[in-house]
């Protein structure tokens, strides 16, 4: 063997490693996670459920914001898209909850695609507001619709009785529901990252215009790491609006569940399989455990710990800790350094 081979066959084989090393991890975790609510409340199973939506949502957002790097601060529009496709499906066309999720996701996958195409020619800070637009645009259009929507009144789906196409699973059920969407997720992340698509996402990321020069498609990959976005974060939120039986526009396209999703992901570690689900995780277990006990104070406390964390912690804390175990140091020091704290 050639020394000019020698370390691409190292890291090709280091590669493998820590891929096989992640799926092991990551089958551990769902299987933790599958017995977990034996041993919870029904209060702490609820938690736990906003948790797992969280944490897809992050995932989801992952594709075009940590991958691709194009920062929407517009995803909630498929979250409510996601929910308000499926309640309408139930509650007006009397559609039973899994075939109506399922095209709920395929809605938010081609209205991704339709905005994506003029929406993905802009890059930085003036592609995040177009997103954010397109969001409240959306949101009003479900507001000015009541004979569909229900309006600012909001829409019930049937969740008991004869009216009911399927029945309400109650809080564990939903749990699994959850647990199921963020498997699914997760395991679209980890194709995208070792596929392909994966490194043309990453090559835009770095340099779009030096990816299209190499013959990478950029348009078509930026569209649909968009589209596939949008159909996950769509399932999270025909998941969400079941579980709240009763769904209005203001807390379904809140603002708010952007920036949740977008700070989990970079915390954890915009890029990677699995650094949005350990943002999410801690973030949103984090702010339970202020709220319930610093009630009067836990936001103020909540915020001033995520500042720190991305202050201190930029690459997020995946890498933070991968690049601590390979290399015997801490990076924070490094950090610290740079800011000169």
């Amino acid at each position: 063997m050639s020394t000019g081979r020698a370390p691409a066959v190292v890291r090709a084989a280091t590669s493998r490693r820590r891929r096989r090393n992640g799926m092991a991890t990551g089958l551990v975790a769902l299987g933790v996670l599958a017995v977990l609510p034996a041993g919870l409340s029904a209060g702490d199973v609820r938690t736990m459920t906003g948790v797992l939506i969280f944490a897809t949502l992050a995932s989801a957002w992952n594709l075009i914001g940590g991958f691709a790097g194009y920062a929407s601060f517009g995803n909630v529009v498929f979250f409510g898209l996601g929910g308000y496709t499926t309640a309408v499906l139930m509650a007006k066309a009397s559609w039973p909850f899994l075939p109506a999720v399922l095209v709920a996701a395929t809605v938010a996958a081609a209205f991704a695609t339709v905005v994506g195409l003029p929406v993905l020619r802009l890059r930085g800070h003036y592609f995040a507001i177009a997103t954010l637009g397109v969001a409240e645009g959306m949101r009003e259009v479900v507001v000015n619709l009541p004979g569909l929507t229900g309006g600012g009144a909001g829409i019930t789906i049937p969740a008991l009785g004869s009216r009911a196409t399927t029945h309400y699973p109650g809080n564990t059920g939903f749990y699994y529901y959850c647990l199921v969407v963020l498997a699914l997720a997760v395991a679209v992340t980890a194709m995208v990252a070792a596929g392909r698509f994966g490194y043309a996402l990453r090559a835009i990321h770095l340099d779009e215009a030096a990816a299209a020069s190499i013959g990478v498609r950029t348009t078509r990959s930026k569209v649909a790491a968009f589209a596939l976005s949008g159909a996950l974060t769509a399932l999270g939120g025909g998941v969400f609006a079941f579980q709240q039986v009763t769904i209005y526009p203001d807390r379904l396209f809140s603002a708010e569940i952007t920036v949740l999703m977008v700070v989990m992901a970079v915390i954890g570690g915009a890029g990677t399989v699995f650094g949005p689900v350990v943002g999410a995780f801690g973030l949103q277990l984090l702010a339970e455990y202020l709220r319930r006990n610093f009630p009067g104070t836990h936001l103020i406390v909540f915020g001033a710990i995520v500042v720190v964390a991305v202050v201190f912690l930029p690459q997020g804390l995946l890498r933070f800790s991968s690049d601590a175990v390979r290399e015997r140091r801490l990076g924070l020091l490094d950090t610290m350094r740079t800011y000169r704290l």
